[in-house]
């Protein structure tokens, strides 16, 4: 891992209990008078339209967005950039018909995992469950690993103290106040969100201002920009269909929808959303493209850091972990409260718990943050995490959400269809090194396919995940 140690390992830990447990306190004493199982699950549907905009943005902007975009654009070029920010805003734009529907239609539920059972039965609604649960553990293990590799790559700090200080305190405040804590936390991190971003976007622009343009990409690196650079097409469409297809499984992002006081705060809240974000990743994305055309031997994940750090400059290494601190811990919090959710609501089909859901929920919720810590502090790829998690949704989306809109699907072909796509999904999915799968180089050898198939295999992947469940739509 590289380092470039600007600040010292006991300041840095010293920092970032300060920042965690600031928030830890916090959220404890703001929910201390909003207790309760509905204030827990969906903060009493009473949610305003500038605390729900600035709980949307502040969770899906986590710490991802330091070293997603940017590492995606080092090889997927502008489509890469324009995928990843359409493809983390459009949800919003979806959810506004979606979530207004499913608030007339299904009025007192909390979760959409509860709304398919009602809608299919046991079987398909286990399948999403287990998915929407295996997909935000993914999410919570890439947020927890993103952020331990930057305060170590800051200052030689191990992975496993960051990430412990992290889980441990956002769990506290979490399981106590529910998703009223996470929401008010949300509001406070959106502010120095707003407003670290605009200071790094500031310095970033000014230590490289005579790069940071596509006329020096062009010079550097003109097939990130060229129209004949197939990447830009297949990269841009992938991480689209990808990034929107898992946020439709959030269900952080259903807990808001049912949290606003009335369709009116929740149609405003989303659209405002949808605004902020993609300018914000696409400026992410962009600073990848320039990081590349600098140094084309960059580590695609430091990207970002590479041109903001390049100056060595102490405070803004302490502007940067605050940064990554404040989105991480307000992704995580949404996170835990999610997945806690979906074991209150929808535990009891599956499990008969002895004692009260709450509790049991809390326990569960414990182990799972023992595994991501331990897997967490091992330092896997983040890229590929929130690949292979975005794989399981990409097979469920268009059968779960279209039968919303048509009857002609059943239990029986949805739960079919969504296999069959995962299980061609995972053929063309590609190696730790992309440089295979399971069915092109694996099953057959990689000269049997079109040079184009086995240098896009992550599109067609998604692709076949996201379609192939359409031709099984009619099956009885």
């Amino acid at each position: 891992m590289e380092q470039v140690n600007l600040l010292s390992q006991s300041s840095t830990i010293i920092l970032t209990l300060l920042i965690c447990g600031i928030f830890l306190i916090v959220g404890i004493a703001y929910s201390k008078k909003y207790q309760g199982i509905n204030n827990y699950l969906v903060a009493n549907r009473s949610v305003g339209t500038f605390s729900l905009t600035t709980s949307l943005v502040a969770s899906a902007l986590g710490a991802w967005i330091l070293f997603g975009p940017a590492s995606a654009a080092t090889w997927g070029g502008i489509g890469a950039v324009i995928g990843y920010a359409l493809g983390t805003a459009f949800p919003l734009f979806i959810l506004v018909y979606l979530g207004k529907k499913f608030r007339t239609s299904y009025p007192k539920r909390k979760t959409l995992t509860e709304v398919i059972r009602i809608r299919f039965g046991s079987k398909l609604f286990k399948l999403i469950l287990f998915l929407s649960i295996f997909y935000m553990t993914i999410f919570l293990i890439a947020e927890v690993t993103a952020v331990s590799i930057l305060i170590n790559y800051i200052s030689g700090t191990d992975l496993w103290i960051s990430a412990f200080i992290i889980i441990s305190s956002s769990l506290a405040y979490t399981l106590y106040g529910g998703l009223r804590a996470s929401i008010f936390t949300d509001n406070i991190q959106f502010i120095i969100l707003g407003l670290l971003l605009f200071i790094s976007f500031y310095f970033l622009i000014s230590f490289n201002y005579n790069d940071f343009n596509f006329e020096f990409i062009k010079k550097n690196k003109s097939n990130l920009l060229s129209s004949n650079y197939v990447a830009n097409y297949t990269a841009g469409l992938t991480f689209f269909i990808a990034v929107a297809a898992t946020n439709l499984f959030h269900q952080g992002n259903w807990q808001r929808i049912y949290a606003a006081k009335n369709n009116e705060v929740l149609i405003k809240s989303l659209i405002f959303s949808f605004i902020i974000i993609i300018p914000v990743v696409f400026f992410m994305g962009f600073s990848g493209l320039v990081a590349v055309s600098q140094n084309s031997s960059i580590i695609p994940d430091l990207a970002f850091f590479s041109l903001l750090l390049k100056e060595q400059s102490f405070y803004l290494s302490i502007i940067i972990l605050v940064l990554a601190l404040s989105l991480t811990i307000s992704s995580i919090d949404t996170l835990i409260n999610a997945i806690s959710s979906l074991i209150i609501v929808d535990g009891n089909k599956i499990i008969n718990f002895k004692e009260n859901y709450l509790k049991e929920s809390k326990k569960i919720i414990v182990l799972l943050s023992l595994i991501v810590f331990f897997v967490a502090s091992k330092g896997l790829s983040i890229l590929y995490l929130f690949l292979l998690a975005d794989l399981f949704c990409c097979a469920a989306v268009l059968t779960i959400f279209y039968s919303f809109y048509s009857k002609s699907i059943n239990e029986k072909n949805g739960y079919i269809s969504i296999i069959n796509g995962l299980i061609v999904g995972i053929l063309f999915f590609p190696s730790l090194d992309f440089s295979k799968s399971i069915l092109v180089g694996i099953i057959f050898p990689i000269d049997f396919f079109p040079s184009f198939v086995s240098q896009s295999l992550l599109f067609f992947s998604f692709i076949f995940a996201t379609f192939v469940p359409i031709f099984t739509w009619k099956l009885k």
